[in-house]
């Protein structure tokens, strides 16, 4: 939402719908608002029934506007799932002007060529984003704006998602009475709240471990390389807490954040867990080293598949800064030390930075796609409102990202 110096991102969640509001103050980034709501409509990231669906986006919507004394139109809102693709393209085209002078009129054919791939009638392209041009012979171009040359050529990663699922969220958004600006893929959305640009230029693996999916995003020399999403999150973990101590799936959601821990080493075995029973049977009690046998197969196992993705791509070698890790089921203990061992490389908790305001929201990794979506909205150009004509400005201009303090 734009409205005056406000934006407004929702992220509707297999946990939880959450609307964040950030307020541009004097160059200052300042959360004003929050709001969330059981997500009881949406599985693995995709909308399952509309109506609950509008009713968690109403009422989070309604704390958010509350606690933030402002009236929220419009959203940001990010979009994932199993059901995403992200692939890479070339797109070439002749310099149309006769003095070989590059203009953004060039750059945006450029990459409507590279966009003219054959996509699926039930799926749509979500995001365009470039990656780096070429100039004649020159390439690792950021900005061939202005510069001379008969042939540009840019490369492109295109993410692309199930047209229902987007048509979905759409419809449960405007049900809920909102606008969406933009539907943005949440490991994007996420990595402008987490990731610094030396992280992004030297390389870094960045994963949104969410409840329903896990999401990946590769960086490399400025820009995103890979994206894809692994069809497990946090609720698996619980599901397994579940079935292992024969509980209800919300005991076992309570037991895994307040007792949960993804490495065995970092537990001690003397320490008891109380599971309450099913059907009136007496509660019982676990040691929390079996508790974190159950939990530790899987995570490793999320880890492992992940891992496996990173190395279809040509960056498993590439990435300096190693793995960023984020989204609310990463901040359980034990999380990153057992993504190092799998990986094998430095991993950090990716927390958002540059905020004022309610600052202790920032503190939570559940919050990084919503704070993130409010940066990718404070970044877009509000005076075109076209994605191809600005998504340079927003990837490659500092200008444009100066708010962004990271």
């Amino acid at each position: 939402m734009k409205y005056d110096n406000i934006i407004a991102g929702l992220d509707i969640g297999s946990s939880k719908v959450r609307v964040i509001v950030v307020e541009l103050d004097e160059e200052e980034l300042k959360i004003v608002g929050i709001g969330d709501a059981p997500s009881d409509g949406v599985k693995k990231g995709v909308i399952v029934n509309l109506e609950k669906t509008v009713d968690s986006v109403c009422a989070a919507v309604e704390d958010a506007e509350r606690m933030a004394g402002v009236k929220v139109n419009s959203v940001y809102t990010a979009i994932g799932g199993d059901h995403v693709r992200g692939i890479n393209s070339r797109g070439v085209i002749a310099v149309s002007r006769s003095s070989g002078e590059i203009t953004r009129s060039d750059i945006r054919r450029s990459i409507d060529a590279a966009r003219a791939v054959a996509i699926p009638l039930d799926r749509e392209i979500i995001h365009t984003i470039p990656q780096e041009f070429t100039v004649d012979d020159q390439n690792g171009i950021k900005d061939p704006t202005g510069m001379s040359g008969i042939r540009l050529e840019v490369e492109v990663h295109i993410v692309t998602a199930a047209a229902t699922s987007a048509q979905n969220i759409y419809r449960s958004v405007n049900k809920a009475g909102l606008d969406i600006s933009e539907l943005v893929l949440t490991p994007l959305a996420s990595s402008e709240a987490v990731l610094t640009e030396d992280e992004k230029e030297l390389g870094v693996l960045l994963i949104d471990f969410g409840a329903g999916t896990t999401d990946l995003a590769v960086f490399y020399e400025g820009s995103i390389r890979h994206t894809a999403v692994i069809g497990f999150g946090g609720k698996s973990v619980t599901s397994d807490i579940a079935i292992g101590l024969r509980t209800p799936l919300e005991n076992a959601e309570k037991i895994k954040v307040k007792s949960g821990c993804a490495l065995s080493t970092m537990v001690d075995a003397e320490e008891i867990v109380k599971v309450p029973g099913i059907g009136g049977r007496p509660p019982r009690e676990v040691s929390r080293a079996v508790l974190t046998g159950i939990i530790e197969p899987r995570i490793e196992e999320i880890f492992g598949l992940a891992l496996r993705e990173l190395r279809k791509t040509p960056y498993s070698d590439l990435l300096s800064t190693g793995v960023v890790i984020t989204g609310g089921a990463a901040a359980m203990p034990g999380v990153v030390e057992l993504c190092e061992q799998v990986f094998d490389m430095p991993v950090k908790l990716g927390l958002p930075t540059g905020f004022t305001g309610l600052v202790d929201i920032a503190q939570d990794p559940a919050n990084s796609t919503g704070l993130g979506l409010a940066l990718y909205g404070i970044n877009e150009d509000y005076e075109t409102g076209e994605l191809e004509a600005n998504v340079f400005e927003r990837i490659f201009n500092p200008v444009v990202r100066l708010f962004k303090k990271v």
